[in-house]
């Protein structure tokens, strides 16, 4: 019997549906309970915030809590003051809202801001759909190949993510490269209701592949 071993592929550029940065809110003071009291409060504020954009922010992790004393001396054993830092991620839906958002937090009193970075739902149907393509591609691929041949495809003997096939070796896997950073930043001189400049973002494209291993049978080569 004879066999085929193909790769079916299938890209596509196509727009994210998330945007994600990072926030650092600092603290700093020579008391140890004043310097947790402001990381405190400066979080909370943060929390705050960010919950008056309502659905437009999908979610708000805390990634990171860092406090530690600063010292000095030759031996550094004289702890002159204490610094602390707490890292949120936001994730965001709604980019309508993301650069008023972003600006708003920057402005923030002791606050970093970095991002945005881009990518689509793990669940995203864009997944889905490049699979099928690929399928479909392989089909393709192996009739092309046993057209080559004079010969016809009989059926499939196995599918099989990259990798995953005893028979194909040396394939790359199914791949996602999530975009960071814009692809573009305006920003306007209008003033928004909260006092910051409006900050249009433009989403970078994301680019998405899938790819199968495939083996048909065929039949009969006459082209040989």
């Amino acid at each position: 019997m004879t066999t085929v071993a193909v790769r079916g592929e299938a890209v596509r550029e196509v727009d994210p549906e998330l945007a994600e940065f990072t926030v650092v809110v600092s603290a700093r003071d020579r008391d140890r309970d004043t310097t947790l009291a402001r990381l405190r409060e400066r979080a909370d504020a943060l929390r705050q915030f960010l919950e008056r954009f309502g659905d437009a922010v999908d979610k708000q992790e805390t990634t990171g809590l860092h406090v530690y004393p600063e010292s000095a001396g030759r031996r550094g054993e004289r702890v002159t003051a204490y610094a602390g830092s707490l890292v949120t991620t936001v994730t965001v839906s709604g980019f309508a809202a993301l650069g008023e958002m972003m600006l708003a937090v920057a402005g923030q009193d002791q606050v970093q801001v970095r991002g945005p970075r881009w990518s689509l739902r793990p669940d995203s149907p864009v997944h889905k759909d490049l699979r099928r393509e690929a399928v479909a591609d392989a089909i393709a691929r192996a009739r092309e190949y046993a057209e080559a041949l004079g010969a016809q495809v009989i059926e499939l003997v196995e599918l099989a993510d990259p990798g995953l096939s005893g028979q194909v070796e040396g394939l790359l896997p199914v791949g996602f490269q999530p975009g960071y950073g814009s692809q573009s930043l305006r920003a306007k001189s209008s003033a928004t209701a909260g006092g910051y400049a409006e900050l249009e973002l433009g989403p970078q494209r994301q680019r998405v592949s899938a790819a199968v291993e495939a083996r048909f049978t065929i039949t009969s080569p006459t082209g040989l």
